[in-house]
């Protein structure tokens, strides 16, 4: 039977219509009107109007075989696994990162030559820098920025460095075109990159890509540590291999998330 609910305002019609839609399983596809009010407890009169209302919404349809479920049952769990985002799927990955570096984690995406923030667990350290969701940096000296640019092609790269920053920082390392492309498809044969205080003094850190179900990049990760606390051999010896597995676990999820379907409505559905 539907639960009674727990106060004046449960609406005992709501739930009994997503009881009828717990009701289709695996082995029972299609139910009859008598089979829907026996597996819910309704009456029959009152699980025939839930079947109805359910048709008319296009949750239902009915067949040869008696009622069945149609694919835009699917939206209800896609409405959930839609709303939480892809950074709420990265974060409890990128809170365990945190928890055995000891050190702050961030992602971020492109946005012309700039890096913005998009998702940061943070630890309570003295950076030159504060850094939060939305904050922007110049992305060439950066190892979020450096491991987003290598996954470019040339042309498009070429396009995104000219474009002037929005950051209003003014990075220490400005390297030429040549140095610029050296560092680069080392980022590129190595898959993460290393920012060794370029962006600003005493900000240390490393890189790793997040792909999509297609392997394309689609933001990347870091681990930020203070130089005068983390030299570069422990950042790379301890503090990577974590962040390369971190890494390939959201990027495990990001992949799943793609399989979600994505349901289209005509006009007349």
């Amino acid at each position: 039977m539907p639960r009674a609910g727990t106060g004046p305002d449960f609406i005992e019609a709501l739930a009994r219509g997503l009881e009828v839609i717990a009701a289709f399983r695996t082995g029972r596809p299609a139910m009859s009107l008598t089979e829907v009010a026996t597996a819910t407890g309704l009456a029959r009169p009152t699980a025939r109007r839930i079947l109805l209302t359910l048709e008319e919404l296009g949750y239902v349809r009915t067949g040869d075989a008696g009622f069945t479920l149609t694919p835009r049952v699917l939206e209800l769990g896609v409405a959930y696994v839609r709303s939480t985002g892809l950074w709420d799927v990265a974060r409890p990955h990128m809170e365990q990162l945190v928890a055995r570096t000891e050190e702050s984690c961030s992602i971020a995406q492109l946005d012309g030559s700039d890096i913005v923030y998009v998702a940061r667990v943070a630890v309570p350290k003295i950076v030159g820098l504060s850094v939060q969701i939305g904050t922007r940096f110049p992305a060439l000296p950066t190892s979020l920025g450096k491991v987003l640019l290598a996954a470019l092609p040339a042309d498009e790269l070429e396009r995104v460095l000219e474009q002037p920053t929005r950051s209003g920082l003014t990075p220490r390392w400005q390297p030429d075109r040549a140095q610029r492309d050296t560092e680069l498809r080392e980022v590129r044969a190595r898959g993460w990159a290393l920012t060794d205080e370029q962006l600003a003094l005493g900000i240390r850190s490393v890189a790793a890509p997040l792909r999509d179900g297609t392997g394309r990049v689609v933001a990347s990760i870091n681990v930020n540590t203070h130089a005068a606390e983390t030299p570069v051999e422990r950042l790379l010896e301890e503090h990577l291999p974590l962040l390369l597995h971190t890494a390939g676990e959201i990027s495990a999820d990001f992949a799943r998330l793609d399989t979600v379907p994505h349901l289209f409505r005509t006009a007349a559905s």
